[in-house]
C-alpha cells in the first residue's frame, strides 16, 4: 500500500494552516461587513474584496454568504454563552440573587457586545436571515432562559424569593434582554454598555420581587 507522501507547504505553511487562515479572514471580512453596512448591504462579492480573495475561494469554504453569517455568529453566540454561564456559577457563592445575576449579565453582555460589530450580528442582522440560523438563534435564547432559570431556582432554595414557576418570568426577562440589547445596537446615540447591564439587573430584580 502507497504511503501518502509530505504535505506541500508554501511559504512555511501546509495547505490546511492556509485555509485556516483563509476561513478566518473571511469571517473576520463578513464580521466587518455584517456589523457595520448591514447584511443586505454586504454580497460576497465585496466581502472577498474586504478579505483580499477570490468568490472562488469563499464558495470553497462556505457554501452560501449565510453559512459565514451562521459560522461567526455561533461562534460569537457561544463564546458568550460559555463565559456567562461560567461567570454565573463562579459567582453564586453567598453573594446575595442581585450580585449573582448582575455577575452573569455583565459577563453577557460583555462578551457579546462589546465588539459593536458582532452585537449588530447577533442582535439585528441575524434576525430572519434564514430557517437555519434563526433556530439557532431561538434555541441560544432558550439556553439562557434556562440559566436564568436556574439561578432563580438556587434562590428559591436558598429562601431568598418566593417559590412559584419562573420560566415565564425568564422568558419575559430574556426577550427583554435582547430587545434592550437591539435599541441599544441601532442607537447612534448609546449608553455605555455598563448602564445597559444596570438596567437589566434591576429589571431581574423586579421581576422577583
Amino acid at each position: 500500500m502507497t504511503q501518502p507522501g509530505p504535505q506541500r507547504q508554501y511559504a512555511g505553511r501546509s495547505a490546511a494552516e492556509r485555509r485556516a487562515d483563509r476561513r478566518s479572514r473571511l469571517v473576520d471580512a463578513g464580521l466587518q461587513m455584517f456589523g457595520t453596512v448591514g447584511y443586505a448591504m454586504a454580497p460576497v462579492g465585496r466581502i472577498c474584496k474586504v478579505a483580499n480573495l477570490s468568490t472562488r475561494q469563499y464558495y470553497e469554504e462556505f457554501g452560501s454568504r449565510e453559512a459565514a453569517d451562521d459560522h461567526g455568529v455561533r461562534h460569537d453566540q457561544h463564546r458568550g454563552d460559555r463565559s456567562g454561564r461560567k461567570k454565573a456559577v463562579a459567582a453564586l457563592g453567598n453573594a446575595t440573587l442581585t450580585a449573582r445575576v448582575e455577575a452573569a449579565l455583565r459577563t453577557y453582555a460583555r462578551s457579546t457586545a462589546s465588539d459593536l460589530r458582532s452585537a449588530r450580528v447577533a442582535y439585528l442582522e441575524i434576525v430572519g436571515v434564514n430557517p437555519a440560523i434563526e433556530a439557532h438563534r431561538m434555541a441560544w435564547r432558550r439556553r439562557w432562559v434556562t440559566l436564568i432559570g436556574g439561578v432563580l431556582q438556587a434562590a428559591i432554595e436558598r429562601g431568598e424569593i418566593a417559590d412559584r414557576d419562573y420560566r415565564l418570568a425568564a422568558g419575559a426577562f430574556v426577550g427583554a434582554a435582547n430587545g434592550l440589547l437591539q435599541d441599544w445596537c441601532a442607537t447612534d446615540d448609546r449608553a455605555p454598555l455598563d448602564d445597559v447591564v444596570a438596567e437589566l439587573s434591576r429589571l431581574a430584580d423586579a421581576l422577583t420581587r
